[in-house]
C-alpha cells in the first residue's frame, strides 16, 4: 500500500496519497538493495543455462534420423520411430530390470542408512569424537569413482586380494567377486554406501540441529529412554526433510550412475550390469546411433519426472509436506 505524503499548505495539513511505483521501479529498487545476492546467484544461473537448458536443443534428434553432415535442423523427422524401436528391442526388458533392481537396492539400503548414520552421529555427545567420525565418513565422497573402482579391484583381485582371500576362506569357496554376476549388485551397493552415505548425512544433521532441546528434557523427565526420544521426537521433527529427500531420490532412481557401472562392468557380468546409462554410451558413442540413444536418454528423463510428480502427489495426499 502506498505511503501517505503529508503536505502543509496555508497552515492546514492535508493528506495526499503518493502514486505507487510501477513494477519496473519496484524491481529496480529491490535489485539495488539485494544486488550482491543476485551477483552470487549469477554463477548458478549461468551453469544451468549453459549445461542444463542449452543442451535441450539437441533433444529434438530423438525424433529425427540424425545425420551429422546434415545437422540437427537438416536431419529428417521420423516421429516416434526411435522410441518404438527401443521398446521393441529385446534388450529393453533386461535394461529396465537391471536399472530398477539397482535403483531399489540403493533406495532401500543406502537411503535408510543415511538417516540411521545421522541419528547415530546426533547422539554422540563428545564433540571431538563426533567431528572426527563426521570427517572420516565424509572423506570417501571426495574420491572419484575411478579410485573407488581401483580400490575394489585391489581388495577383490582374484587369488591375491585381501578381501577375496578372507571371504573365500570364511565361506570355504573360490568365488571371483569381480566377475561373478551374482556379486555385481552387492558390490555396487557397498560402493555406494561407502562413498556417499556419510555425505548424505549433512542435510539430516542440519535438520536435527533445529530440534527443540526442551522436548528432550521433558521426555527425560517423563522417563523416556533414548530410543523412545528418537522415535517420538527426533524422527517426527525431521519427517519433512526425509520426505523431500526421498522424493528427490526417487526422481533419480533411473540414474544409476554411468561411471561406477561402466568401471565395474566386464564381459562376464555384463548380463546384469547393463543399465540405461551404459547402454546409451555403448549404442550412442561407440556405434554412432545418436538419435536412438537420445531417445533412450529422453525416456529415462521423462520417467524420472513422472516419479517426482507422482511421489510428491502421494506425499500431499497423506498430508505431508512435499517438494512443491
Amino acid at each position: 500500500m502506498a505511503a501517505p505524503v503529508i503536505d502543509t499548505l496555508a497552515g492546514e495539513r492535508t493528506r495526499r496519497t503518493a502514486p505507487a511505483p510501477r513494477n519496473g521501479g519496484r524491481f529496480s529498487v529491490h535489485f539495488a538493495h539485494y544486488k550482491w545476492l543476485y551477483l552470487l546467484l549469477l554463477p548458478g544461473v549461468v551453469y544451468f543455462a549453459v549445461f542444463r537448458y542449452a543442451p535441450m536443443y539437441g533433444v529434438s534428434i530423438a525424433f529425427k534420423d540424425y545425420v551429422p553432415f546434415l545437422g540437427v535442423n537438416g536431419s529428417p523427422w521420423v516421429g516416434f520411430r526411435n522410441f518404438e524401436d527401443f521398446f521393441a528391442n529385446p534388450d529393453f526388458p533386461r535394461l529396465l530390470g537391471n536399472t530398477l533392481i539397482l535403483a531399489f537396492l540403493n533406495l532401500g539400503v543406502a537411503f535408510p542408512l543415511t538417516i540411521i548414520l545421522a541419528l547415530l552421529l546426533n547422539e554422540v555427545r563428545l564433540s571431538i569424537l563426533k567431528r572426527t567420525v563426521q570427517t572420516l565418513v565424509y572423506i570417501p565422497h571426495f574420491l572419484s569413482w575411478t579410485i573407488v573402482a581401483s580400490l575394489s579391484f585391489l581388495l577383490f583381485a582374484l587369488d591375491i586380494g585381501p578381501l577375496f582371500q578372507f571371504l573365500n576362506n570364511a565361506m570355504g569357496t573360490h568365488i571371483d567377486f569381480l566377475s561373478d554376476p551374482a556379486w555385481f549388485r552387492p558390490l555396487i551397493v557397498l560402493q555406494e554406501i561407502w562413498k556417499n552415505t556419510g555425505w548424505g548425512t549433512i542435510i539430516f544433521l542440519a535438520a536435527l540441529s533445529t530440534v527443540d532441546q526442551d522436548q528432550y528434557e521433558a521426555a527425560i523427565i517423563d522417563g523416556a529412554g533414548r530410543f523412545r526420544r528418537v522415535w517420538h521426537i527426533t524422527l517426527p521433527a525431521i519427517r519433512s526433510t526425509i520426505i523431500v529427500m526421498l522424493i528427490l531420490a526417487i526422481g533419480q532412481m533411473l540414474n544409476t550412475g554411468f561411471e561406477q557401472i561402466y568401471l565395474m562392468t566386464n564381459a562376464l557380468n555384463r548380463e546384469v550390469a547393463d543399465v540405461f546409462d551404459t547402454y546409451v554410451y555403448f549404442v550412442g558413442i561407440t556405434q554412432g546411433a545418436y538419435s536412438y540413444s537420445t531417445a533412450v536418454g529422453l525416456f529415462k528423463s521423462l520417467v524420472g519426472i513422472v516419479l517426482i510428480f507422482g511421489t510428491n502427489w502421494l506425499a500431499k495426499r497423506f498430508n505431508q509436506s512435499g517438494l512443491f
